[in-house]
């Protein structure tokens, strides 16, 4: 009797080609995923490029200059999605940043973007802008870009308000959960093939985190432009700000006392992403004459669930800068 031949089993170079294969396509699809979201959040304020990178800004209105810098993941579209950027520009001159690799902002790949590399760019494009002494306002990852500007050039900052901020440099389980992406070679394959769809598996948990206690509110779901934060740049731009975090708090943690403007202090008494007693009331305690407003039932998306607090914050400050 003849024998039935067995089918022949995949060899490891199969198997690899085939996983090749898959991965191309996957990175291929987030490619045109990427340039439609683009195309359906289109810039809507103007470009500055200082230094070879070119910067989206959004402005408005007349005044005393504010400037608004975003946390890890946002831009500068964010601001204005939670009304706090049109409330302020009826009596300021409002300029909003996306921060380098947000938003519609570029992020070489040649230089490493520290808390202090993104303070000296933003502050060498404000003054490209002719802003003149404004009022620096940080949100989260925001607040050490905003705190290096104040600290290495205090003539040029009137006054500093800080948003759910992380100030003293801590342990943090999330530094070792989202850097993948910004790994070298291995973080740029996972950018273009699972990270998107990983990050849009667990958007739903960590916006409820984000916003605890509050419910996340309608306006952000219909209007916060989710394609271009899970574009495969802006995932790697999220990733490395994560793992430069706490070196960023770490470089300042001797120099808060140094704060001589006003500075007010601000965060909800249910943020489940900075812990309000090590860094807000901490922060509170290290920099002389500084004001801490802590708003009952907030979490750390503050500007968002309590945007008139925000603006009475800010307005606040403004006015002692000019007193």
């Amino acid at each position: 009797m003849s024998r039935i031949p067995r089918p022949r089993q995949a060899s490891a170079g199969t198997w690899l080609a085939g996983a090749a294969a898959v991965l191309a396509g996957a990175a291929l699809a987030n490619h045109l995923v990427a340039r439609r979201s683009e195309r359906r959040s289109p810039p809507t304020g103007r470009f500055v490029t200082v230094d070879g990178v070119r910067l989206h800004v959004v402005e408005a209105g007349e005044g005393t200059p504010v400037v608004l810098l975003h946390g890890n993941g946002a831009m500068a579209e964010d601001f204005v999605l939670s009304g706090v950027f049109d409330a302020l520009a009826r009596r300021h001159r409002v300029i909003a940043i996306d921060r380098p690799g947000f938003g519609h902002s570029d992020r070489p790949r040649s230089r490493v973007w520290s808390a202090a590399a993104q303070a000296r760019l933003i502050h060498r494009a404000l003054a490209q802008m002719d802003v003149r002494r404004p009022v620096l306002v940080g949100h989260s990852w925001g607040t050490l870009v905003a705190l290096r500007m104040a600290l290495d050039h205090p003539a040029d900052a009137a006054a500093l308000v800080l948003l759910s901020g992380y100030y003293t440099p801590t342990p943090r389980t999330d530094v070792l959960l989202f850097t993948g992406p910004a790994i070298p070679v291995l973080g740029d394959v996972l950018r273009y093939t699972i990270a998107p769809l990983v990050s849009l598996m667990i958007l739903p948990m960590l916006l409820r985190t984000m916003f605890a206690p509050a419910r996340v509110p309608g306006h952000f779901r219909r209007g916060f432009p989710f394609g271009l934060a899970l574009r495969p740049s802006q995932l790697r731009a999220s990733a490395a700000d994560t793992a430069l975090m706490i070196p960023g708090a770490f470089a300042m943690r001797h120099r808060h006392g140094e704060l001589a403007m006003p500075v007010l202090i601000m965060s909800g008494d249910g943020d489940r992403i900075v812990d309000l007693g090590r860094q807000a009331k901490r922060m509170h305690r290290e920099v002389p004459g500084s004001e801490l407003r802590i708003v009952p039932g907030a979490g750390h998306m503050i500007y968002h669930t309590a945007p008139d607090a925000v603006v009475a914050a800010i307005e606040d400050t403004a006015a002692r800068a000019a007193a």
